[in-house]
């Protein structure tokens, strides 16, 4: 992956900003590498690129996404006077046995202070995790979800662990040193985590990798948890868990028409449940009922 010149970033913000509607919120997003390890007169330039169209209330905000270990206090200091307002942490695991058969190169201490320094300087905090890494355990993966509340994370992405070609992982996995999850553990290690980022107000930014055209055509790709709809299928769980209680007597299921997919879930797989249960249930949509919960019409 080649790293952008100045004017292909400037062409891309006019590109997309000829695209937005009127009074959207905008972000300029620099993604795909850890930006605070560039050099920082380097990082200068690239965030000096995006202040005329901030001034100009053209763009609202600067995101990027780092290493926890390249957080200091004069790269804070920078990024503070270049309007940037969201850093992202690729913290992956907190698990430091897990960080260190991966080498991450960092423990979960540079996380912890760097969210720490993050936090101080007023910036929205993300906080990135991948799933399913070796030596990782559901368990193990609650507790990061875990962590990642404490640490006062205001965003987060979940990544599912995928095989690549070309990386230390391929080779683990050709020697059946490594086995990635399976599409099914990874919706239900999802499910779980996805309820405590929920419960505790975190924005959930992302769910599986996003869809390059390289994952598609299967170039490079070797094997793991990789769906199209993978954030479709945990949320279609997520509901799958609420239909717990549906009984014999059950006649309709009201829910808030936003919710309505999900309710029928992926491959209509929730449908094909409740039907299983009485086949006579119907669905009503009332924008009265909240979104996330559902009441139930007994007959």
């Amino acid at each position: 992956m080649s790293i952008p010149t100045l004017d292909e970033v400037k062409q891309t913000i006019e590109t997309y900003l000829s695209t937005v509607k009127e009074n959207s919120y905008v972000e300029v997003a620099f993604f795909g590498g850890s930006f605070t390890g560039l050099d920082i007169q380097t990082q200068k330039e690239y965030l000096n690129v995006v202040q005329p169209y901030i001034k100009e209330g053209k763009v609202n905000s600067i995101r990027l996404s780092t290493r926890p270990d390249y957080i200091s206090q004069e790269i804070l200091d920078n990024l503070k006077a270049y309007n940037v307002q969201d850093i992202e942490l690729g913290a992956q695991s907190l698990d430091d046995q897990v960080l260190s058969f991966v080498e991450r190169g960092h423990s979960f201490k540079d996380v912890e202070n760097a969210s720490k320094m993050i936090n101080s300087y007023g910036f929205s905090l993300g906080l990135q995790m991948m799933i399913g890494l070796p030596l990782d355990t559901i368990e193990k993966s609650i507790k990061t979800a875990n962590k990642i509340v404490e640490l006062k994370a205001k965003t987060t992405r979940i990544y599912p662990t995928l095989v690549i070609e070309n990386t230390p992982l391929a080779t683990l996995f050709r020697e059946k040193k490594y086995i990635p999850l399976s599409i099914d553990e990874a919706v239900v290690w999802t499910k779980e985590i996805y309820k405590i980022f929920i419960e505790n107000n975190i924005t959930i930014l992302r769910v599986g990798l996003h869809p390059s055209k390289d994952i598609l055509s299967g170039k490079g790709f070797i094997a793991g948890p990789f769906h199209v709809s993978f954030r479709e299928k945990v949320i279609t769980a997520l509901w799958r868990d609420k239909f717990k209680s549906l009984t014999t007597n059950t006649s309709k299921i009201i829910v808030n028409p936003k919710d309505i997919n999900y309710v029928i879930g992926y491959n209509s797989d929730n449908k094909h449940f409740i039907e299983s249960i009485n086949p006579k249930i119907i669905f009503v949509q009332d924008n009265k009922i909240p979104i996330n919960t559902f009441q139930l019409i007994q007959q």
